[in-house]
């Protein structure tokens, strides 16, 4: 199936509703609502799975104060990150170095710098935008990071030699990055060609239940069949590995 406009996917809604002719969604209180159900549909879609189009590399944004220098805020339009790496690259040194930070769970992330000694001199206490003391180290690239509430990224340690806070444009992130949508005539949702079939069909059974109060079981059925079939194809494009559990898809 062709990739379709928001005005197609409306128009085609709308006949099969037997509504009125437009050639806007702006026209008509209905084409709005239409549009509207599109548009939820299509980000209900997408916060349901990690589709493999909206993965892209982007980075992590600095801290901006020595307070906390080993803190980064993830941008808010991260969906889950899937692996971060940093620029190692040490001041007697030409060539970056970037290298893959690992990814711990909170609990482990501090049972690990909870283990250092605070006596020793590359050892600072940080505080989290929580308030509570974080052990760090400050001679070193970070080897770890963690998230303890979804927002920012904490790093274990951080050379301060080089840089008094971890510096945005020494991060490389891949990361699944849910889309925006436009409501416009003209706007194409970032979806694969052979998706907006589905998006299409779940988007009309939607409107049929709240619009016309009635089901429509022919959509219905296609919705179920399309995402049945996009689940079995994302696992065969993934091979079923497993990415950290770090995340926002709650706050999408």
């Amino acid at each position: 199936m062709a990739k379709l406009s928001v005005l197609d996917i409306v128009q085609d809604i709308m006949s099969d509703m037997n509504s009125d002719d437009v050639s806007s969604i702006t026209d008509t209180v209905e084409s709005m609502q239409v549009a509207q159900i599109v548009k939820s549909t299509y980000m209900d879609m997408m916060s349901r799975k990690n589709w493999e189009h909206l993965k892209q590399l982007t980075k992590l944004q600095a801290s901006g104060t020595p307070a906390r220098p080993t803190h980064m805020k993830v941008q808010e339009d991260i969906k889950e990150v899937i692996s971060v790496n940093y620029n190692k690259q040490k001041s007697t040194q030409t060539a970056p170095r970037w290298r893959e930070v690992q990814w711990l769970s909170p609990d482990d992330f501090l049972r690990y710098t909870n283990g250092r000694s605070t006596d020793s001199a590359n050892i600072v206490q940080v505080e989290d935008v929580t308030g509570v003391a974080l052990i760090i180290k400050n001679d070193a690239a970070p080897a770890y990071y963690t998230s303890f509430d979804d927002e920012y990224v904490v790093f274990d340690s951080y050379d301060s030699n080089i840089e008094t806070t971890l510096q945005n444009s020494k991060t490389q992130v891949s990361a699944y990055i849910m889309p925006t949508f436009v409501l416009s005539d003209t706007h194409i949702p970032d979806l694969p060609a052979e998706m907006f079939s589905v998006l299409l069909a779940e988007a009309k059974s939607v409107s049929f239940a709240r619009i016309k109060q009635m089901p429509d079981a022919k959509a219905e059925q296609q919705s179920r069949k399309g995402m049945s079939w996009a689940s079995q194809r994302s696992f065969q494009i993934n091979g079923g590995w497993d990415f950290p559990n770090y995340g926002r898809s709650g706050k999408k």
